[in-house]
């Protein structure tokens, strides 16, 4: 076996082990992947996971709510779907290792990186140079690359969509970096400051990539000249397509299934048991309306139910130098979807088909 071969192999092995075990270990490559990279693999491994739990909580009170099958579907050879949440699941995990690869390095924990001072000296704007330590997003970029899309070898449509969506990944994390300063002058004047970029919070990326999720573009391809594979006239198609398409903008194949009912075969539980809000302080509009979202619209009833909730309470500050809380019990209303009588549900079903988009 060639040597480009195997690593192109190994890295999609790690990465597959990153998707597949619950404890995102990294065994399968530490065992057989090229020395070089051994470095960056745990990186990776808490890259893909940061991205899935971003995934979690952007999409937490909507009917997908990014199982824990989401990634392992996106990227399984018989189950190769590229619906609009497809393109946020590539997206988020491709800048998940981007983003983790790049704080690990400003971290100083990789050798074979540090600062990018490339700019330093110059002059950026009105009053200020660059200096400083900048945020390394280039090393970032050129190992997750290495990593992430190794895994599509191939080069039929949805191989491409899953490239360009991890692209916009990463484009979203150099997007949302952030320019810090300090200022240099007499008595503290701040006559000239030195910037530097820095990675902003990893919830910005995610609240930046769900509004590229709420704004995809879906491709409207011409599947007789798709199914010819990969032949000229497949990637003739393909390439006119993807012409139009901005490299910021997420873009997805199929529409999306009916996430209220539960599919196993695809991996979506449906709505079913899930918890939604009715109450609360600081609730959005958005949160406010998650029962009808994930409940009455899904053909489902809201039902309450009275859990006890165990926390500290009643502490007291005790010198020197401990706090000190009682245990106190309460009863909490919370609200789950639970199924109707089966003559209640046929007009909430019907009244929801046909909707659009729906999350």
């Amino acid at each position: 076996m060639k040597r480009s071969t195997f690593l192109i192999l190994s890295i999609a092995g790690v990465y597959g082990a990153v998707l597949h075990a619950a404890a995102w270990s990294v065994n399968n490559f530490l065992m057989t992947g090229p020395k070089a990279y051994l470095t960056y693999s745990s990186s990776v491994a808490a890259g893909a996971h940061s991205g899935m739990e971003e995934c979690k909580f952007q999409f937490g009170w909507e009917r997908w709510n990014c199982p824990e099958s989401a990634l392992q579907l996106s990227t399984h050879n018989r189950l190769r779907s590229a619906t609009r949440e497809t393109s946020f699941v590539h997206a988020i995990s491709s800048a998940g290792v981007m983003y983790t690869l790049t704080r690990n390095c400003s971290l100083g924990d990789f050798e074979s990186c540090g600062c990018d001072d490339s700019r330093n000296g110059r002059v950026g704007g009105r009053g200020w140079v660059w200096g400083g330590c900048s945020d390394n997003v280039e090393f970032g970029e050129r190992i997750s690359k290495l990593f992430v899309d190794a895994l599509e070898t191939g080069h039929d449509t949805r191989a491409l969509i899953n490239l360009h969506n991890n692209e916009v990944g990463r484009l979203a994390v150099k997007a949302t970096m952030k320019r810090a300063c300090k200022c240099h002058g007499v008595s503290g004047s701040c006559s000239i400051q030195t910037c530097w970029l820095q990675l902003a919070e990893f919830r910005e990326i995610g609240n930046y990539l769900k509004i590229k999720y709420d704004q995809a573009h879906k491709l409207e391809m011409d599947k007789r000249r798709m199914r010819a594979g990969n032949s000229a006239d497949s990637r003739g198609t393909t390439a006119e397509t993807f012409h139009h398409v901005h490299a910021t903008e997420l873009v997805f194949l199929e529409d999306s299934p009916d996430y209220c009912t539960r599919n196993a075969s695809l991996g979506h539980h449906g709505t079913e048991g899930r918890e939604c809000l009715q109450t609360g302080k600081n609730l959005s509009q958005w949160e406010k309306r998650s029962c009808r979202r994930l409940c009455t619209e899904c053909g489902l009833r809201v039902e309450e139910r009275r859990t006890e909730v165990v926390a500290s309470c009643n502490c007291k500050f005790h010198w020197c130098c401990t706090v000190r809380c009682e245990q106190c019990r309460q009863l909490v209303a919370k609200h789950f979807c639970a199924r109707r009588d089966t003559a209640s549900t046929a007009p909430n079903h019907i009244r929801r088909k046909n909707k659009g988009h729906k999350r």
